[in-house]
Parts: structure tokens; sequence; C-alpha cells
């Protein structure tokens, strides 16, 4: 069962991936990227990382394709405005993506799948994630939280309106006006 799963979700995945490059309508390439994105949470699924399935389909599928989608609708792209590739430049990117499939091929000729025998069913839990979040890397997440912290307030500083003060006739400063 988890085998035909596993393939149907492998095809899907594929399948949506290159359907993103070949499609030349950019709002169709991003539902395929969104495709995608439900496929390999499902492989997540199978490999019982249930945190990163959810987390891929909230923050990938859900906010930054928004984003994507949102952004080229504005941008209103349209055949005629769109830049020619070159053939030098689709060449260039066969060859890249050449290489890239034989390299993957090698890996998978010399991938042992006896690592994922010997280990728990509940590697890909909360829990342990936690566990070893906050035992082995437990300074590089802290620092990664004033890092997040430190953009949230610079973000909330930029965002914020400049008051104009300007002076009453008394003397007194009125900031009432705000730009």
């Amino acid at each position: 069962m988890y085998e035909v799963l596993f393939w149907f979700l492998t095809i899907m995945a594929i399948g949506c991936a290159l359907g993103v490059i070949l499609s030349r309508n950019p709002v169709n390439s991003v539902l395929f990227l969104i495709a995608t994105f439900f496929a390999i949470s499902g492989h997540y699924l199978l490999l019982n990382a249930q945190f990163l399935a959810v987390v891929n389909i909230i923050v990938y599928a859900g906010a930054i394709m928004v984003l994507f989608l949102f952004v080229m609708m504005l941008m209103n792209l349209n055949a005629d405005v769109e830049p020619q590739k070159s053939r030098l430049a689709q060449l260039a990117g066969m060859i890249a993506g050449g290489v890239l499939f034989l390299v993957i091929l090698a890996a998978l000729r010399t991938a042992s799948l006896s690592v994922l025998d010997k280990q728990s069913n509940d590697i890909g839990l909360i829990k342990n994630l936690g566990k070893v979040l906050f035992t082995q890397y437990v300074l590089p997440f802290e620092i990664s939280s004033v890092l997040f912290l430190s953009a949230i307030i610079g973000a909330v500083v930029i965002s914020r309106k400049e008051e104009v003060h300007s002076t009453v006739a008394d003397g007194s400063v009125n900031t009432s006006d705000i730009k």
C-alpha cells in the first residue's frame, strides 16, 4: 500500500514539476507548483514527519504561493512583454538539467535503504524534533529567534508613520498633523 502511494506521489510531483517548467502561462505554473508542494507533503507523511508536512502546506503552498500568484497578477505579464529566450540559453538549461539528472541518478544508485529500516517509526514526530532542537541545536535556535525578533522590530519601525510637528501661534506644538 505504501509503495503504491509512494509511486503515485512521486509521479505526481515529477509531473507537476515538469508542468511548472513547461507551462507558458505563469498562473498555471504557480498552480502546478502548489500541486508539487502537496505531493512533497505526502512524501513527508509517508516518512512519518507530520510536522514538516503541515508546515510545508501552510507556509509554502499557502502563504508563499499566494504571494507569488498575487505578484504575478500585479505584473500583468503578456506574451508580447515577455523576453524570448535565446537558443544558447535554452541549450545551457538543457545541459544543466541533464547534468543534475545524472547526479541524482548516481546518488540514487549508491544510496542504501537499510538506514530507514533500522530507524524507529517515531523519528519525524514533533516530540523528537523538539528534543533535538532544544538539546543539540539550542544555540542556533536562540540565535535565529533573536534574528527574527530584530527583523520584526525593524519592520515595525520602518512601517511607522512619522509625525509632523507644527507650531501654533502660542508656541505650543500641535501633533495632530500626521502624514
